[in-house]
């Protein structure tokens, strides 16, 4: 089993999504210790953002270029989607900002959405490629958005269930810890609590 851990909080060590993606990841160890972990920090080794002589490396975009940069670029895009489709369980360490990802979360998605490799056209519609594989979030957020008044406001794990299923990952599970911005102790409390769901999360997810 290969395990593709993705970390995006730029809090570093104070981060409560890094503490909880690194707990899933510790218990899937538990579950097969032979287990091969790829592990970005998609912080600490930013990947840029697409721009049109980027994105050409996998899109038809007529932009040529023979910037060392730009083929840098365009073999980074090639390990990224190498390194997702030879994982079988991705897990997401994804904060909440503005309502949305992070905009480092953002990049390896743009750069993972490859039309051919991780999904294809067809005349009935795009159709994932990269099905069959488990995708678990630890998902933190300063407010609470799984209902009530802030629920629509919610394009941080409703945008990443869309954009994995874009491309045939429907088996996503999430561990969340809200009211994290609300003070020391209702943020202890929510970090107590999503930690002891890791192993209800990790075992519905081998599971499935």
């Amino acid at each position: 089993m290969q395990v593709l851990h993705l970390d995006s909080s730029i809090l570093g060590d104070a981060s409560g999504s890094r503490a909880l993606s690194a707990s899933i990841v510790s218990a899937i160890r538990t579950h097969n210790p032979d287990v091969n972990v790829v592990y970005r920090d998609l912080v600490l080794d930013a990947i840029p953002h697409l721009d049109g002589p980027i994105a050409s490396g996998f899109r038809d975009l007529s932009i040529a270029s023979d910037d060392p940069h730009v083929a840098r670029e365009h073999a980074r895009s090639d390990a990224l989607v190498h390194e997702l489709q030879g994982s079988d369980v991705i897990v997401v360490g994804a904060p909440m900002y503005n309502f949305s990802v992070a905009t480092q979360l953002k990049a390896w998605i743009d750069r993972v959405m490859q039309p051919g490799k991780t999904f294809k056209y067809t005349p009935a519609g795009p159709v994932g490629l990269a099905g069959g594989k488990r995708v678990i979030v630890a998902s933190t957020r300063g407010g609470v958005y799984t209902a009530g008044p802030m629920a629509a406001l919610d394009f941080q794990e409703t945008y990443l269930k869309a954009a994995f299923g874009f491309i045939g990952i429907t088996d996503v599970h999430y561990l969340r810890a809200e009211s994290m911005s609300r003070g020391p102790d209702i943020r202890a409390r929510a970090m107590e609590d999503a930690r002891a769901g890791v192993l209800r999360v990790v075992d519905a997810a081998l599971r499935d």
